[in-house]
């Protein structure tokens, strides 16, 4: 008998990797990635409920600032309501279903996504009571984190934070402007007046963001440890921007975007990250389908130059580029030990999207290594999410309920806490931590569809309540994977069908275009590197470099973003930042024609160099 359970075992350990290739159940899978915002949700929660281990939560929320701050979202494991992340949440599934709503409604998912939308939209409006008033935060991540509760049962602070115009939060508010603008199209067929409702909040945070300049954790100072804006607000303004033209129609808004293309970064930066910070390559993406419509006009040069900066993105991720994204040694886009897969299903998404916005117009990706097809896109995009369903060297889906393994101790307050409908006896901050968090065994509430942290740099993962980098789930990571689990599933028939008409569209079909031609600008920075002196030290010849930087732009540069591979040794001159590197501290910008110099010394050839971001003021 126990040799039967050992063959028995081992037919298992056997086939259960080869069960992990044989296709996947995208309709499934879309299905639960929208069913984890239900157990996000805050606030009074509707008949139509259907995570039924979650109760009405947070219903005092803004009482104390003499506002009604009920509903919206949790952002991750824990009951804090964090607005820039909750924002990029909704702009991405606003983004989703306009992309691929025909292909959610062929799953019977579209009103099920459209809810989840509205759920967020309809707390917006709450929290923002006055053109220059934005409610960014309800509860604090310092007094949550020290405290497991399940969302019912919650004793934290309930303390509601704004920005305004004496405290201005300009990514803050351009991105909920984004979420807004978004959103308004689509609910433009079924709702055409809260569709309008929408659009108006949006154009008004629009004007506060751009009008009050300045980052939002500097006015919410509590956000710094748990949603810092790395990036700034530049991003946000021209993300904004572009999603107010494809809302309106307005051209102030494509002026905006392409006026302030060199001033705000959004032709100098291209960093291959997308995500609740960094909204530049989305920026980007949407700025080429403005292009590749044929709606250009006489911005065609500042277009073209945003979908050069689109397909860097695009070839740094497929490994077509000088600088590729790393990936795991299974395959996976890997960026950070912390949540990686927020990056993944992100670009993923951009992904997905570009190929379909090319391959109508027969146009491929210009990249370092040769031209890329929008097939070879969207088959990498989907080896990303079948890699997150199963396809990896653990056989395990990092979706919570999707597949034969997955994640069984979620960080996550509610799904590791017995139901309050169950047991309706009040948890404790530490009682929580005692009883619940610590328990050695899988969640008691099934977090469906949540889209946990994922392994890191070697496909490795720990599946441990305490692990949260890995284990813990956010809603910005389950938003743009929705959009592209809707076309895994259906295919592209119908892409883009709940846009309006555009009042600028061609009144003829347009037959594989030939863009106007535009002369290819040089690079506005300059880089040299050269060998000064060497010497040999126990065996090992030394070199040192010196990199000259020059700006032969007719502007000044800010905010210059360097990097820097296959460097072995010290670097001076430069400041190490989460984005390469930057100024020294001595020098703000770079005058038009001037140059600044750095050195670095190791016992290899050049390190390889480049400029990954900047602004021309």
């Amino acid at each position: 008998m126990r040799g039967i359970r050992v063959i028995i075992h081992m037919l298992i350990c056997v086939l259960a990797p080869i069960a992990a290739l044989a296709g996947h159940d995208y309709a499934k899978a879309l299905t639960k990635s929208i069913l984890f915002f239900e157990a996000q949700r805050s606030g009074y929660l509707p008949n139509n409920q259907r995570i039924t281990w979650r109760a009405n939560s947070g219903l005092q929320d803004g009482q104390a600032n003499g506002i009604d701050l009920v509903g919206g979202y949790y952002d991750a494991g824990d009951n804090v309501k964090f607005g820039l992340p909750m924002a990029f949440t909704i702009t991405m599934m606003s983004w989703s279903i306009i992309e691929y709503g025909k292909q959610m409604d062929a799953s019977g998912e579209l009103s099920n996504a459209m809810d989840a939308v509205k759920w967020g939209t309809d707390y917006f409006i709450k929290a923002h009571p006055e053109p220059y008033v934005l409610y960014g935060e309800v509860g604090d991540g310092d007094t949550d984190h020290v405290c497991w509760q399940r969302p019912e049962d919650m004793t934290t602070s309930r303390t509601a934070y704004r920005i305004d115009s004496e405290h201005p939060g300009s990514d803050l508010a351009a991105e909920t402007a984004a979420a807004m603008a978004s959103a308004s199209l689509v609910f433009r067929q079924s709702d055409p007046a809260y569709s309008n409702l929408l659009l108006e909040h949006a154009k008004q945070l629009f004007d506060f963001a751009d009008k009050y300049r300045g980052k939002y954790d500097s006015s919410i100072t509590i956000v710094q440890k748990y949603y810092m804006s790395i990036s700034g607000y530049d991003d946000e303004l021209l993300w904004a921007a572009t999603w107010l033209y494809r809302a309106s129609n307005d051209k102030y808004y494509l002026d905006y975007l392409v006026n302030n293309a060199d001033a705000l970064g959004g032709t100098g930066w291209s960093v291959a990250e997308f995500g609740w910070d960094v909204k530049y390559a989305g920026v980007q993406v949407l700025a080429s389908k403005f292009l590749l419509e044929g709606n250009a006009g006489e911005h065609a040069e500042t277009l073209q130059r945003y979908q050069r900066k689109a397909e860097m993105f695009m070839c740094s991720c497929i490994g077509k580029s000088s600088q590729n994204v790393q990936r795991t040694p299974g395959g996976l886009l890997y960026r950070q030990s912390w949540n990686n897969l927020q990056f993944v299903t992100s670009a993923s998404f951009l992904l997905t999207v570009y190929s379909d916005y090319l391959a109508p117009v027969g146009k491929t990706v210009q990249c370092n290594s040769g031209p890329a097809q929008p097939s070879e896109l969207f088959a990498f995009a989907k080896s990303q999410i079948d890699y997150i369903l199963g396809d990896n060297p653990r056989a395990t889906s990092y979706m919570v309920g999707y597949g034969p393994t997955y994640p069984q101790q979620v960080h996550h307050r509610g799904s590791s806490i017995v139901s309050i409908k169950v047991d309706s006896t009040f948890v404790s901050c530490s009682g929580g931590y005692a009883n619940w968090f610590s328990r050695q065994a899988g969640d008691l509430n099934l977090l469906d569809g949540a889209i946990v942290g994922g392994p890191g740099a070697y496909d490795e993962f720990a599946d441990q309540r305490d692990n949260y980098e890995q284990t813990e789930p956010t809603t910005y990571n389950n938003a743009p994977l929705v959009g592209v689990l809707a076309r895994l599933n259906v295919g592209s028939e119908g892409l883009g069908q709940l846009l309006p008409v555009s009042a600028s569209a061609p009144s003829a079909p347009i037959k594989k275009p030939s863009p106007t031609p535009v002369k290819k600008t040089p690079s506005p920075i300059q880089i040299s590197q050269n060998t000064t002196t060497s010497w040999n030290l126990r065996g090992k010849t030394y070199y040192r470099y010196s990199v000259i930087i020059t700006n032969s732009s007719s502007k000044s540069i800010k905010d210059l973003h360097i990097g820097i591979s296959k460097l072995y040794g010290p670097l001076w001159g430069l400041n190490k930042s989460r984005y390469g590197y930057n100024f020294p501290a001595w020098l703000e910008s770079l005058p038009s024609g001037k140059s600044f110099e750095f050195v670095y010394i190791h016992s290899s050839s050049q390190a390889d160099i480049w400029v990954s971001g900047y602004k021309l003021v």
